[in-house]
């Protein structure tokens, strides 16, 4: 009996054991009284029979002495025993029970893995109801009954709370899941807690819209041994004895986002789309993708200027032939353009697939001055960019590095004039420091960093710490002029260092002068280098990654995703970010740029999905949305 319910059901005898706890009501008690007569359960009549799970040769005993049973009962003066159920009726009950603690176990176990719902272990179908009304903003009391949470007035006496919850869990409810604990799940994980053999009653309002119902009996039925599809639910039905078993997938609660703000969507491009000799590299593929993002009102695409490319091998000397091809194409598609002036390095951070160094001829000032790179306490250099201590500092072959920058923006803003126009591009991000961010590299994995380690202060090159002196001695106490030593190493913890740990020397006099500094070094730069790019771009749209204070000074925020995601959780948490339903003043993000263009992105499931969030981030509405694997 057991290897027929796991060829039905698709569990472990492991599995098995543990569903048969789940505290269901079983299926098949109305049918234990027939014409005003109780039925005698032959079970109870064997003695030395486990209550368990019976075996294969328990079964047939239980078979032979049922049959005795029954002929008793047909003997005249069989006296007390009445009639019983046939024992293959009895059987199909329980293969029905069991299926259905299965379906039960398994959507269990996929709202706690996969939505954090906190449901205790011997839950029913009722707690999940629930809990789903619960996340959609509604009170479900203990006795069932259900109504809003922001509800004034007296709580409904004798309400039906079986029809209330049904309601709940439809698709038109806005709603949000507040328990998911990773936005960068994959599509292979949602994947995972999809239902299949999910077993549905005929008389069952669950999980389907109410303008469905009427087609249940065209769902469950009494039936053969066929398979049938069925266009709403975009699942299959199986036989199992006399119902049938709908493969159903997972449905989540919605928040509604129609008439919501429009907010742009762009798409980043891959990083190697233009190679070292400012080429495209696959002009036909990227066309054909170009195409399908038109297809599904992308509303423009992003794309990164590299500095190491442009002016790669001799200072001042720019070659833009790649990015004019490049955005051309864009604009003949009707798409918008999203520069970012990116003036670090590209490889070895997370997502970067192709390697584009600073230029050469600033790699050969580095190797007899690598001073011109941000250092650590231990003298190890990252190139990854330029430290900002030579903002003001002519060694760049007779600039500056803020100079250098400048030109680099001057030059582009010149060849690409008519982009500029005609509103094309419609913004500029500028490269601040690692990986185009204001920041200092302080976590370099190259270096042994790993999280979730402190990192290492990245001020030990002779011109920051030129500068480091410099404020100190205005300060009045020259000894100030150096790094703290005892701020640790990478990997270590702030407990662990007498400058970070609590009480330590970060919160002494010098402590606050240092920090200070610091970060007054980096408000500095990124004050001079956006400084010039204003002066660039006049009238463009300027962008940068500072983002703390943004809001409360009202300055327009554009983001994007830090991880690849395709699956419905990440884009739901994008959207709830984008737009949240709790600011007071209804802010919301002025365009969004996701990360990145690829082939994972293209396959069908994946795009059908980036096309409802582009729908959903337009503010449009998006009809009944299901997930099959």
């Amino acid at each position: 009996m057991a290897t027929d319910i796991q060829k039905l059901i698709g569990t472990s005898e492991e599995d098995e054991d543990e569903e048969m706890e789940m505290d269901v009501k079983e299926e098949g008690d109305d049918d234990d009284e027939e014409d005003g007569e109780k039925h005698v359960d032959a079970t109870s009549m064997i003695a030395g029979v486990d209550g368990g799970m019976p075996t294969r040769s328990s079964n047939n005993n239980r078979f032979q002495q049922h049959h005795q049973i029954q002929e008793q009962v047909g003997t005249p003066g069989g006296g007390g025993v009445r009639r019983c159920r046939p024992i293959e009726e009895k059987e199909r009950t329980k293969l029905r029970e069991r299926q259905r603690r299965a379906i039960t176990a398994r959507i269990l176990a996929g709202l706690r893995r996969h939505g954090n719902y906190n449901l205790r272990v011997r839950a029913d179908i009722n707690d999940v109801i629930a809990a789903l009304a619960r996340e959609a903003g509604w009170v479900v009391l203990p006795d069932g009954t259900t109504f809003p949470a922001k509800s004034q007035g007296p709580r409904p006496a004798g309400v039906n709370s079986a029809a209330v919850s049904s309601q709940m869990v439809s698709p038109q409810t806005p709603a949000s899941l507040k328990g998911v604990t990773s936005a960068y799940r994959s599509s292979g994980e949602l994947n995972a807690c999809n239902m299949k053999g999910v077993f549905i009653p005929s008389s069952s309002p669950y999980d389907l819209p109410s303008s469905a119902r009427s087609q249940n009996s065209s769902i469950v039925g009494d039936g053969g041994g066929q398979t049938d599809s069925h266009p709403l639910i975009g699942g299959s039905m199986d036989n199992v004895g006399d119902k049938q078993i709908v493969d159903m997938p997972l449905k989540l609660p919605e928040r509604d986002y129609s008439n919501t703000a429009c907010i742009p969507v762009y798409v980043m491009l891959p990083l190697g789309v233009i190679n070292m000799k400012c080429e495209m590299v696959d002009p036909d593929g990227l066309l054909k993708q170009l195409r399908i993002l038109k297809s599904v009102n992308v509303d423009g695409v992003m794309v990164d200027c590299w500095w190491g490319i442009v002016e790669g091998h001799a200072p001042g000397e720019y070659n833009w032939n790649g990015y004019k091809r490049l955005f051309q194409m864009v604009c003949e598609l009707k798409l918008k353009l999203q520069v970012v002036m990116s003036f670090h390095e590209c490889g070895g951070n997370v997502g970067d697939d192709v390697c584009i160094p600073l230029p050469h001829w600033v790699a050969e000032i580095g190797r007899s001055n690598p001073d011109i790179f941000f250092t650590d306490r231990e003298g190890r250099r990252n190139p990854e960019c330029l430290s900002w201590g030579i903002d003001k500092e002519r060694v760049l072959r007779g600039r500056t590095a803020v100079e250098v920058y400048f030109d680099c923006m001057r030059s582009f803003r010149v060849e690409f004039d008519e982009y500029f126009k005609n509103g094309n591009i419609s913004m500029i991000q500028v490269g601040l420091g690692p990986c185009g961010e204001l920041r200092y590299p302080s976590c370099p994995v190259k270096h042994g960093w790993r999280y979730p380690g402190i990192g290492e202060f990245q001020c030990y090159d002779l011109y920051l710490l030129k500068s480091l002196r410099k404020a100190a001695e205005a300060r009045g106490h020259s000894f100030w002029g150096r790094g703290p030593d005892n701020a640790g190493s990478y990997n270590s913890r702030p407990h662990e260092t007498g400058f970070f740990c609590d009480g330590g020397d970060y919160d002494s006099y010098y402590g606050r002068f240092f920090l200070n500094w610091y970060s007054r070094v980096l408000v500095d730069h990124g004050d001079r280098v956006l400084s010039l790019a204003k002066l660039a771009f006049n009238g463009t749209c300027i962008a940068a990654k500072v983002l703390n204070a943004a809001w409360d000074v009202c300055i327009p925020v554009s983001s994007e995703n830090a991880l690849p995601c395709h699956d419905h959780v990440s884009y739901k948490k994008i959207l709830d970010s984008a737009k949240p339903l709790t600011d007071p003043d209804g802010r919301h993000l002025s365009s969004f740029t996701y990360l990145r263009l690829s082939p994972l992105l293209m396959e069908r499931h994946n795009f059908m999905e980036f096309e409802r969030f582009i729908k959903r981030m337009h503010g449009e509405a998006v009809g009944l949305q299901v997930y099959s694997n």
